[in-house]
């Protein structure tokens, strides 16, 4: 697959060739004063041209989109020096630093009509009144707090 940095550079060849492609056209019509003489630098040089341009720009913003929301499961190499700058501005804004598991040992609750488990403290039913003991319920683990070893 083309990661966005090859999407955005042949974007740019393909509007830059036809950019040159467009302006050979318009210097070719432009010297011929009849139509009939006209119509073949507009078929070889003009139309194709154009289609360049917009392949390209295409390609562009596909390049674009793709690295502004990097798709999951991207495989792509970064810099050193992307890796440095993700680093600090985790470090620096606490993003990245995962919250601590629950570690509550009181036996585990559900939601009325829940399919999961939860400790009593886990952050997707602390505080909530309807939360109720399991008991014999044979329910999943919460992924989250995971209250018993699956």
């Amino acid at each position: 697959m083309p990661t966005p940095r090859m999407l955005l550079w042949a974007g740019l060849a393909a509007v830059a060739a036809g950019a040159v492609l467009c302006a050979v056209g318009w210097y070719g019509i432009s010297g011929e004063r009849f139509t009939e003489r006209q119509l073949p630098w507009l078929a070889s040089s003009t139309v194709p041209g154009a289609a360049l341009v917009v392949a390209g720009a295409v390609l562009v913003a596909v390049g674009a989109v793709t690295s502004a929301g990097r798709p999951a499961g991207a495989a792509e190499a970064k810099s050193e020096w992307e890796s440095e700058w993700d680093s600090d501005r985790e470090s620096e804004s606490g993003i990245g630093e995962e919250p601590p598991a629950p570690s509550s040992e009181e036996p585990p609750v559900r939601v009325p009509g829940g399919t999961l488990a939860h400790r009593p403290d886990c952050p997707l039913v602390a505080g909530r009144p309807e939360a109720v003991p399991v008991g014999d319920d044979a329910l999943d683990p919460c992924p989250v707090c995971e209250p018993w070893p699956r």
